[in-house]
């Protein structure tokens, strides 16, 4: 079954959490909103380190480097059964100069046809709230963990 590893960074704004999410890019995800967004994350390949590949797909996804401390969350089984790790980093990025690698997908789907589309279209900062109807349903998760730990520092 697959892996992927990814990065849910977040930033505290006047008593209020924000998290940073993705939109697919390409036709299939065109019009899909709500449930669609993710954390920036990648697959994982055997032997590889998860929380380099988080970090190597921040960037790809992003076109910035994350650096700092990065709290581990628990890994969420997706609804197609991929299983997800995810590290919070409490960080700020402007996402107006933001990029995304692209990729090659058969599209429309059994054509044969291939057509070039970037990995992710949207950035966007959520208040908790908002973040947590955006992203898809298993990773809201990550959201709730987060709050809980941080909660416990006060």
């Amino acid at each position: 079954m697959k892996t992927s590893a990814g990065i849910l960074l977040f930033k505290r704004e006047r008593n209020s959490q924000y998290y940073f999410l993705v939109h697919p890019g390409g036709p299939y995800w065109k019009n899909k909103d709500e449930g669609s967004w993710s954390i920036p994350k990648g697959e994982i390949m055997p032997h590889e380190d998860p929380l380099e590949r988080a970090i190597i797909e921040f960037k790809e996804e992003t076109g910035q480097t994350v650096l700092g401390k990065f709290t581990a969350l628990s890994p969420v089984k997706q609804k197609g059964g991929k299983t997800v790790y995810a590290w919070a980093l409490e960080s700020d990025i402007e996402t107006s100069g933001l990029y995304s690698n692209t990729l090659q997908v058969e599209w429309p789907p059994r054509s044969s046809k291939m057509i070039e589309i970037p990995e992710v279209d949207q950035w966007e900062w959520f208040e908790s709230e908002e973040a947590r109807r955006r992203i898809n349903p298993a990773q809201a998760s990550f959201i709730t963990e987060l709050e809980k730990i941080l909660n416990e520092v006060k």
